[in-house]
């Protein structure tokens, strides 16, 4: 092999980018700069594990399902721990900023990295244009906003995230680090307040919380098990973004260390904020208090009538979605540079800047936002619910092939080709296996709900058929660069 390959203006060092990693070797991980720090991970793990999809989407959930959503968030918390466990066990192995598209190719070769990188991209551009819509949506709730187009709103947040991106990583680390502050500090502090009006039996909008709230309206299962089991598809998209600290080891110094600790908080982090938020919620207001398209939590507080506070609390929602975008841009730029570098993307998306930004990937995936902002333009209304359930196939998708990776990696590991860390999923086979079996029954669930949803299933087909298109575009470029190397 060559010291030195250049693809898209970019010199990568081969020495680097095989340092560490004996058996395999991915020329994607050169270049990048070791400036996450450990708080940075701690944060991005939180990050990951927090977002719109609780601040949010629990509002409608809630309405659907009543008190027994917690047992969806519950339950798909636990399979979301197995996915982001199972990276950590391959990023112990061999941290790489291309992450599972860099497993999949040394366990599945360029056809599993391939279609793990352009499922990925799928879940993130598409999540991009919801994030944008859901910030402009959230701003449209201050008057001095609310003339303000929709499409001028998306636009304005696109822009600052992007510039923020591409600054440098080190810019990306502190503005997560602090949108996870935020959005942390936030939810403790109203799950503090609320459990005190719980214990005080403080009328909420003339009605006293408690367990009578739940008692008295149907109790756990208000409208039977189905609507729970048919939320589940929802409530695995709100776990997106569990696999972004896996990409984010790539740029720090002692991945060995800081993963296991960041990886670990996410289980009780999930029981504390996700269950134990929807608990709460179940027991300040009846269920039918809250509906879609408002934060929960900004119900609560509207109804109690504390001046500022729905604003205050519409504000962590809105940093939730800006955190999510940010996470989009970035995680989506390592993977399709490691992507174009073996052939399999866009040469333009290996390019990287002297920060050791892959600028290439972030624009490519901006574009995408830009046609969000179209969206947002075109049909304000429907944009946000349009890209949700297309980005829920991505997401199905990544997570299965992070799975499929894991037990190719733990077969490997039987056979004498590799040593598992001592840091790894526990109960191996039997974790992937089952693990695999909940994702393949999401899409079941998503049929079963209909509408929309079902209209997401039907759409897979045409997914992998573009997938399939695409490998057939790009196989040529693939071997070619792998003949080089």
């Amino acid at each position: 092999m060559d010291d030195h390959l250049t693809n898209a203006g970019v010199d990568v060092d081969v020495t680097e980018a095989t340092a560490g990693s004996p058996g395999h070797v991915d020329v994607g991980d050169a270049g990048y700069r070791k400036d996450l720090k450990s708080r940075h991970i701690n944060m991005i793990a939180v990050g990951g594990a927090i977002g719109t999809g609780l601040f949010l989407g629990a509002g409608g959930r809630l309405a659907d399902a009543g008190p027994s959503l917690f047992i969806a968030y519950a339950v798909c918390g636990v399979f979301a721990f197995f996915v982001v466990r199972a990276l950590g066990e391959l990023v112990l192995h061999r941290p790489s900023s291309g992450a599972f598209v860099s497993y999949a190719r040394e366990l599945m070769g360029e056809k599993g990295a391939y279609t793990a990188g352009w499922l990925y991209f799928l879940n993130w551009s598409t999540t991009a244009i919801a994030d944008i819509t859901a910030v402009a949506t959230y701003a449209h709730f201050w008057a001095s906003f609310s003339d303000i187009p929709q499409w001028v709103l998306a636009l304005v947040a696109l822009a600052v995230v992007l510039c923020a991106n591409l600054i440098s990583v080190k810019y990306f680390g502190e503005m997560e680090f602090w949108f996870a502050i935020i959005k942390v500090s936030a939810l403790a502090l109203f799950m503090l307040f609320g459990i005190g009006l719980v214990l005080t039996r403080h009328r909420i909008g003339g009605h006293a919380p408690g367990l009578s709230t739940i008692t008295d309206n149907g109790g756990i299962f208000p409208s039977g098990v189905m609507p729970m089991l048919l939320l589940i598809q929802g409530v695995v998209f709100a776990y997106a973004a569990v696999e972004l600290c896996g990409i984010a080891a790539g740029e720090t110094d002692d991945p060995a260390k800081v993963m296991p600790k960041a990886i670990n908080s996410i289980m009780w982090r999930v029981g504390v904020f996700y269950v134990g938020s929807v608990v709460l919620l179940s027991l300040l207001l009846p269920y039918t208090a809250y509906h879609s398209g408002e934060s929960p939590f900004v119900t609560v507080l509207e109804k109690l009538g504390i001046p500022g506070g729905a604003g205050v609390m519409n504000l962590v929602v809105l940093t939730a979605a800006l955190s999510s975008l940010n996470s989009g841009l970035y995680s989506t730029g390592r993977v399709l540079r490691s992507m174009s570098l073996s052939g399999s993307a866009p040469g333009f998306a290996g390019a990287m800047n002297k920060n050791g930004v892959p600028y290439g990937g972030i624009l490519l995936t901006a574009a995408f936002g830009v046609a969000g902002v179209l969206l947002n333009y075109v049909m304000p209304a429907d944009a946000f619910e349009l890209v949700l359930n297309i980005a829920s196939v991505g997401i199905i998708g990544t997570w299965g092939l992070i799975m499929i990776c894991s037990l190719l990696f733990w077969r490997r590991s039987t056979q004498g080709g590799v040593t598992r860390p001592s840091y790894r999923l526990p109960w191996a086979p039997y974790t992937q296996i089952v693990t695999l079996l909940f994702l393949a029954s999401v899409p079941v669930l998503m049929w079963a709900d209909g509408g929309v949803s079902r209209t997401t299933v039907e759409m897979i087909p045409l997914v992998a058929l573009v997938l399939v298109a695409g490998w057939f575009i790009a196989r040529r470029r693939v071997a070619a660069r792998a003949a080089a190397n």
